[in-house]
């Protein structure tokens, strides 16, 4: 670990529900290249560049049920969206790890993108900026 994430008024984090936070841990350290921050319990933090993705699992009291009882869990379609340089080198190394692709590789003016799962089914945007 490199360093403690420390909470302030500027921080921000995203929070995704993981049911086992090891695995999810080599997934995005191994396949995404994010690092190791900081283990705390039944979460993870992990981060790529500036941005932190804290990994919590249901024993995590951000998984703990909604007052009317409805069950936290992963998955939706909200994303945190990663920037690649070469977007198909990263779909083949992703394909070699077995992950799942949501979809086809999406093109217009922005650039390229594809939508891929993390290992609980959290959605994640690889995008390419367009090559000028």
């Amino acid at each position: 670990m490199t360093n403690v994430f420390v909470p302030d008024r500027n921080a921000a984090i995203v929070r995704y529900q993981v049911t086992d936070p090891e695995r999810s841990l080599t997934f995005y350290t191994d396949q995404l290249g994010f690092r190791l921050v900081q283990r705390a319990g039944p979460v993870v933090i992990v981060a790529r560049g500036d941005l932190h993705v804290l990994l919590s699992s249901p024993e995590a009291s951000g998984g703990r049920p909604m007052g009317d009882g409805t069950r936290q869990g992963p998955g939706g379609w909200n994303r945190i969206v990663l920037y690649v340089e070469d977007l198909d080198a990263a779909i083949a190394a992703l394909h070699k790890a077995h992950t799942h692709l949501r979809n086809a590789i999406e093109a217009g003016p922005g650039g390229r993108q594809i939508l891929l799962d993390d290992p609980d089914g959290n959605p994640i945007e690889l995008h390419e900026a367009p090559k000028h």
